[in-house]
């Protein structure tokens, strides 16, 4: 008879993670999907106008890509960008929808400037002419330094209180919304990642980790995520034991 292991942990059903973004994939988009299939989970892409049921998903990305409309935090456009309001009201429906349900959520530079509006924040829309001591130019390499807050999520994440990332933003987190804290920050003090002081699994970060997925600690970013989403899965499934 084959041997049985009574400590085998039983099998999970297969996660699947919502990547929020533009009408039309790029190489960005490609890549996270790829860091989340390297932890397991599925991917389905969800585009502009897209009317998803988050609660079939396990987790939710909003990723990168065009400015998020200053309307959404009470101002009117001060520089010259390009926005998708189809996309804002797209990732403002899934978020309302995961707050309710308590998904966790992962959002990638514009991702991140979209959660800190959700909460109510506001966005610094053009950051260039206001550093001093980074570069002005975008980065692809990890040639930003990122020093992490103790005691946040992404410091035991990253297991160094400094990391270097990439930088291909022009906009950044001005006020902090509600229920958000900031965990990085460049040397400007620029905000680069945030996260959630209470609710569901949340993290913001400014920069975009799928390009450096030969990293482990960024690949690392999406492995927490995708571990977050299996705990979530698993609570889920538990069966109802209450009285009805």
């Amino acid at each position: 008879m084959p041997e049985v292991n009574p400590t085998r942990e039983p099998e999970i059903p297969g996660l699947t993670v919502g990547i929020s973004g533009p009408a039309r994939k790029s190489l960005a988009h490609r890549l996270i999907s790829l860091g989340l299939r390297l932890h397991g989970a599925r991917t389905y892409y969800i585009r502009p106008g897209s009317r998803v049921d988050v609660s079939l998903l396990d987790g939710l990305v909003l990723s990168g890509g065009t400015h998020v409309h200053p309307e959404r935090y009470g101002q009117q456009p001060k520089v010259t960008a390009r926005y998708d309001r189809a996309r804002d009201a797209t990732d403002q429906s899934l978020l309302e929808q995961a707050e309710r349900i308590g998904i966790p959520v992962l959002g990638i530079c514009r991702g991140a400037q979209f959660i800190n509006v959700f909460h109510e924040g506001t966005l610094c829309q053009n950051v260039t002419p206001l550093r001093v001591n980074t570069r002005h130019r975008p980065l692809l390499l990890p040639l930003q330094t990122v020093r992490l807050v103790e005691h946040s999520r992404l410091r035991e994440l990253m297991d160094s209180p400094v990391i270097g990332a990439n930088r291909i933003h022009s906009q950044t987190i001005r006020r902090l919304g509600r229920n958000l804290r900031v965990t990085a920050v460049d040397n400007d003090l620029f905000v680069q990642a945030i996260e959630n002081t209470r609710g569901q699994w949340l993290m913001g970060i400014q920069w975009h980790p799928e390009y450096l997925l030969y990293h482990s600690g960024h690949r690392r970013i999406f492995g927490e995520f995708v571990e977050a989403a299996r705990r979530f899965k698993l609570v889920r499934l538990e069966p109802d034991t209450g009285e009805a």
